[in-house]
């Protein structure tokens, strides 16, 4: 049965997230854009919203120290002309959560802020502080930096 596919407006405000290491977002930013495996292996770049993003941090990072958050301003991606559609997830996750997808390249001009997400004691991962709005300061965005 083929998935449903959604186009949902992001509101200009709304950093979408992507979760990876220090060495992806070394060679995202040597090649000037974020092109995972996924990209290839199902033709979309994973993305989160700050209230889903410890979904898969935990499902992916469980206890890893080594990983980062990239904010991504929406609406860059639509200046870029990278669609994001809102699809389900796994079938184990409830069925009417929708995760942002980027269908196409993230270009590391995209990436408004980074932050460094590392997992409590127990490995899981706990919901990140909002990234600081694109085009404003990080000071005082406990953690953000501009990339």
């Amino acid at each position: 049965m083929p998935r449903h596919r959604e186009t949902v407006p992001v509101t200009p405000s709304s950093a979408l997230l992507h979760l990876c290491t220090p060495a992806d977002w070394a060679a995202a930013r040597a090649a000037g854009r974020l092109a995972p495996p996924s990209l290839a292996e199902v033709g979309y770049v994973h993305l989160s919203t700050l209230e889903q993003v410890t979904l898969p941090a935990d499902r992916l990072f469980h206890g890893r120290d080594d990983v980062l958050l990239l904010a991504i301003d929406p609406d860059a991606l639509e200046r870029a002309a990278v669609p994001v559609r809102w699809e389900p997830g796994l079938p184990t996750d409830p069925p009417d959560l929708r995760f942002p997808h980027a269908y196409g390249a993230v270009p590391t001009g995209a990436v408004t802020a980074v932050l460094a997400y590392r997992p409590r004691p127990d490995g899981g991962f706990d919901a990140p502080p909002p990234p600081p709005a694109a085009g404003t300061p990080t000071a005082g965005s406990a953690g953000w930096t501009r990339p």
